[in-house]
């Protein structure tokens, strides 16, 4: 099988998104007053409504309609007043009364779109962006200096119930696939379901995990959602279909099913371009299916032959009136719409000179945005404050970034390390009290001791001697010791000065400043 790379060079890949997302923060079912819990005992949280039992009316949830305006609002979509509810019939177990209550033609939220910063590895999926100068568009992208802008069209967002859920015992990995039976849970039918489906806009795998991540941001900043993809409350369905480079006619799709990682979602994906690629110049033919991602295989499984709308037999639900959103509606729930991740990136830029890959990597999480916010309110009290605003950031993107990751599970709020803490650990390093390999030293320190830096680099002996006459004292005696190592210096071997340095510090015990240490070296040695 080919590489992506290669299957690039001849194929386009066509991609569309289907996101579902519970609508996790409310309390109550869509259309009823079930409560909503996850992890309950099986069926606990069931009634008549949900059940979908004779004579059972539904009762629509007040809040629910309210965060999906809400996330249509936040990615840039108009919100339709008139729209309606339809019954989507199939028969499956996890759907009790074998149809589910969803929008048609006309969702809520209609025709957004969200743009994507692509760069570093990911953008190199890109076909030929490098025939692109910087500010040149092609199609719906636009080259930057270090990546490229997309531009993702939104299809719509609309409203629908969840299904229950499907346990099956004795198969591989939870899967149906050799399960030797299968359990339903009636818990999660009926809770609100909010599903955005983009245009086919998306091109490369790269960019279908960064539009499922950034829309996943923007959710958890309006709070709609806890958007666990451990727990099913975001999951994502990939389409994908292949055409020769320079046609515009659409290939055959597939359908990758219930994708729940970013990871797997892109490692699908790119697996799918590859077998449609391979079929295809076999002679070969792709069906419209669903499949499945199988990721210790490492490949994709048929499901089932994809069913159409006609399948579905859709028509409008009987026990609910058409909705008439008002102005007035529309306009209180845009009063409550929070800083968006993208707005939150621009005026980190803006009001702190952070570089815009800085910006979003800070935004990328929102205990992150909001720590560093938190630090430079602190920061601000001290003189020229902003100057803290890019080591905070580093400090934040790499070490804190990499500790939480270590600590799957910990959240930052629940950590030893504080604003005050941060800061103080910055600050100490910008004063020279402490090289870089130190403050890794003492941040380590703060988070498995829940001490102070300051207490940290005291206790430990750590505080860095930046006096220029201790340490040029030093730097003599060095040179003095070792000639021969002067003469291989002075004959053009550079790297040698790695070989001062260490003898310096091996001198002062770890503790000279080694920026003064390599200028007095530089100095003298070129005497």
């Amino acid at each position: 099988m080919k590489t992506l790379e290669e299957v690039f060079e001849t194929w386009e890949a066509v991609i569309g998104l289907e996101i579902h997302a519970e609508l996790t923060t409310l309390e109550t079912k869509m259309f009823c007053g079930c409560k909503l819990e996850f992890g309950a005992a099986p069926n606990t949280h069931t009634c008549p409504v949900c059940l979908g039992l004779p004579g059972a009316l539904p009762v629509p949830n007040r809040a629910a309609i309210e965060s999906i305006v809400l996330a249509g609002l936040a990615t840039n979509c108009d919100i339709e007043k008139h729209s309606m509810f339809y019954r989507k019939n199939y028969m499956y177990p996890d759907m009790a009364k074998n149809f589910q209550t969803t929008q048609g033609p006309i969702a809520f939220c209609m025709r957004g779109h969200l743009d994507l910063d692509v760069d570093g590895r990911g953008a190199t999926e890109r076909y030929r962006l490098d025939a692109l100068a910087p500010g040149e568009s092609d199609g719906n992208i636009t080259r930057t200096e270090d990546g490229y802008v997309a531009h993702v069209g939104i299809t719509r967002i609309h409203m629908e119930e969840d299904a229950g859920k499907m346990v099956h015992l004795g198969g591989g990995e939870g899967r149906i696939a050799g399960a030797t039976q299968s359990l339903v849970d009636y818990n999660r039918a009926g809770t609100p379901l909010i599903e955005l489906v983009t245009e086919p806009d998306l091109r490369t795998p790269e960019e279908a995990r960064l539009f499922m991540q950034k829309l996943r941001q923007i959710y958890l900043a309006i709070g709609i959602s806890d958007c666990s993809m451990e727990e099913g409350s975001l999951r994502c369905d990939g389409n994908v279909s292949l055409r020769r480079r320079g046609t515009t006619a659409f290939g055959t799709k597939t359908e990758l099913k219930n994708m729940n990682s970013f990871k797997n979602l892109h490692d699908g994906l790119a697996y799918e371009i590859c077998r449609q690629a391979e079929v295809l110049e076999e002679g070969g033919v792709i069906y419209q299916e669903t499949r499945h991602w199988d990721p210790s295989a490492k490949r994709t499984i048929v499901m089932r032959v994809k069913e159409t709308a006609d399948d579905y037999r859709l028509f409008p639900e009987p026990d609910l009136a058409p909705y008439d959103l008002s102005d007035e509606f529309i306009e209180g729930v845009r009063a409550k719409l929070p800083e968006l991740p993208d707005q939150k990136a621009a005026r980190f830029a803006a009001d702190f000179g952070l570089t815009s890959y800085d910006a979003r990597h800070l935004v990328e999480h929102r205990a992150t945005a909001d720590f560093f916010d938190e630090c430079m309110a602190l920061a601000k009290a001290e003189a020229d404050g902003s100057k803290f605003a890019k080591p905070l950031a580093n400090l934040i993107i790499n070490d804190v970034a990499a500790w939480l990751n270590a600590h799957e599970g910990t959240l930052l709020a629940d950590t030893p390390l504080t604003a005050v803490r941060a800061l103080s650990l910055v600050k100490m390093l910008a004063d020279d009290t402490i090289s870089s390999k130190q403050a890794k030293e003492v941040f380590a320190a703060i988070m498995d001791e829940d001490k102070d830096p300051e207490a940290i680099v005291e206790a430990r002996g750590m505080k860095q001697v930046s006096d220029t006459g201790a340490i040029e004292a030093v730097v003599d005696e060095v040179i003095a010791a070792n000639p021969d190592e002067v003469a291989r210096y002075r004959d053009g071997n550079a790297k040698v000065i790695g070989f001062f340095v260490g003898q310096c510090m091996k001198a002062m015990r770890g503790q000279g400043n080694p920026k003064i240490i390599n200028e007095l070296l530089a100095k003298k040695l070129a005497e």
